[in-house]
């Protein structure tokens, strides 16, 4: 597998931190269309033997450069390169959506093609990036994360593909999509184990507020206990936008990787 990098794109300002990669055009049988993929790496990846956890992130062009974002971009890289100084590292796929197909892409309901989309990054991306890099590939060490109708796919990925992904971060989810079907997911699941971030900002309509907080109350009632399998954050004055993931994406990623830590350290014992 090849990688690129982003200063192989001649006269393009980009505001990139650490090391991101990108797999070029990987086609999808699923919903037979191509795409570059975004892969960030973590700083001990090049001088290291570690696996390490993946979290597969969505809208994949805000998220690492703001040459490439719509609006503001998530920081990712800056973000992540910050917590590997307090020991918490994973590699990032960011997958760009598909334009004018990006609802679409994300909806698992009706006339959607979120399970297609599902479908690719379980059968054809995963793999692809599980050869191609040093990971840890079980469901306890994959998560998927996602903002706006990105948040609400990352969510029904979490309840329906329960023996690929072990956490999720859902922020300012599209709760409110075909009529909350998302409810009738989560209320129907066999609420699989692992964690849940899950948030929304008080500027944001209140409709949506108050969906996030019906969700919470229906995850609550699954199992999921606050502050141990669930976190839940209302973000006061944040509004749905870029700017506002991006503030609360370090605390959602303390939240659902709270033990890389220690699961890296522990790889390390075991060369002894």
């Amino acid at each position: 597998m090849t990688f690129m990098t982003f200063g192989d794109a001649p006269g393009v300002t980009h505001t990139v931190v650490g090391n991101v990669r990108v797999l070029p055009q990987i086609w999808s049988p699923e919903l037979q269309n191509d795409r570059d993929i975004f892969v960030y790496l973590p700083p001990s990846y090049d001088t290291s033997r570690l696996r390490y956890p993946v979290i597969y992130m969505h809208d994949g062009q805000n998220l690492f450069d703001q040459a490439l974002s719509f609006g503001d971009e998530w920081q990712v890289d800056e973000t992540m390169e910050a917590l590997s100084l307090e020991g918490v590292e994973a590699i990032v796929v960011g997958v760009p959506h598909a334009g004018v197909q990006r609802c679409n892409e994300y909806s698992p309901f009706g006339d959607g093609c979120g399970e297609a989309y599902l479908a690719f990054l379980v059968n054809t991306l995963k793999p692809i990036v599980d050869a191609a890099l040093r990971t840890l590939p079980g469901r306890e060490h994959t998560g998927i994360v996602g903002s706006s109708m990105g948040g609400l796919i990352s969510l029904y990925a979490f309840m329906r593909h329960p023996a690929v992904f072990g956490f999720v971060g859902a922020l300012s989810p599209s709760l409110w999509y075909a009529s909350r079907a998302i409810f009738d997911v989560v209320n129907a699941a066999t609420a699989p184990p692992g964690r849940i971030y899950l948030d929304i900002g008080t500027a944001e309509r209140p409709a949506m507020l108050h969906d996030a907080r019906r969700m919470r109350l229906a995850l609550g009632q699954k199992g999921y206990r606050l502050g141990e399998e669930l976190c839940y954050v209302e973000a006061d004055g944040a509004r749905h936008e870029e700017a506002a993931w991006a503030a609360r994406l370090r605390d959602a990623l303390v939240f659902l990787l709270p033990s890389t830590e220690k699961a890296l350290h522990a790889q390390v014992s075991g060369w002894a």
